[in-house]
């Protein structure tokens, strides 16, 4: 079997972290990805996907994206089901990251205020130990 998902598109809004109970990170983002196609108005067409980071991945997503950046992601899909308070079934697809990569630089402004954004084509992946995943 497989399931593998590669996606490049743009942060919709800055990353979401939140800690689980057990105290794990997890961010939660959602990119907006080009189909490649256009529609019969012309128009480019684009899938908004939502991605799930977690741990030392989930901390620096927070921290060094925002909406508008450009970043690949790769994972695999998933889809959660759960039951609602009115006894509704849903279902919602996200893509689980195991690696991202920021594909750019933050914007000037960030770089003119003296942030530490990290350098284009940082990659974080969930198994790094260290404080900085890169």
């Amino acid at each position: 079997m497989l399931n593998s998902v590669i996606l490049i598109g743009r942060l919709t809004k800055d990353p979401e972290l939140r800690y689980t109970q057990s105290g794990k990170a997890v961010s939660n983002m959602r990119l907006a990805v080009d189909r490649g196609t256009v529609n019969h108005q012309g128009e480019k067409e684009t899938d908004f996907i939502d991605v799930v980071t977690w741990e030392k991945q989930a901390e620096a997503c927070a921290n060094y994206l925002q909406k508008g950046r450009l970043v690949a992601v790769q994972g695999r899909l998933q889809i959660r089901q759960w039951t609602n308070e009115e006894g509704q079934r849903r279902e919602r697809a996200e893509v689980v990251a195991t690696t991202v990569r920021f594909l750019e630089r933050a914007n000037q402004q960030e770089d003119n205020a003296g942030g530490q954004a990290p350098p284009m084509g940082t990659e974080t992946t969930p198994g790094d130990d260290e404080d900085v995943p890169w």
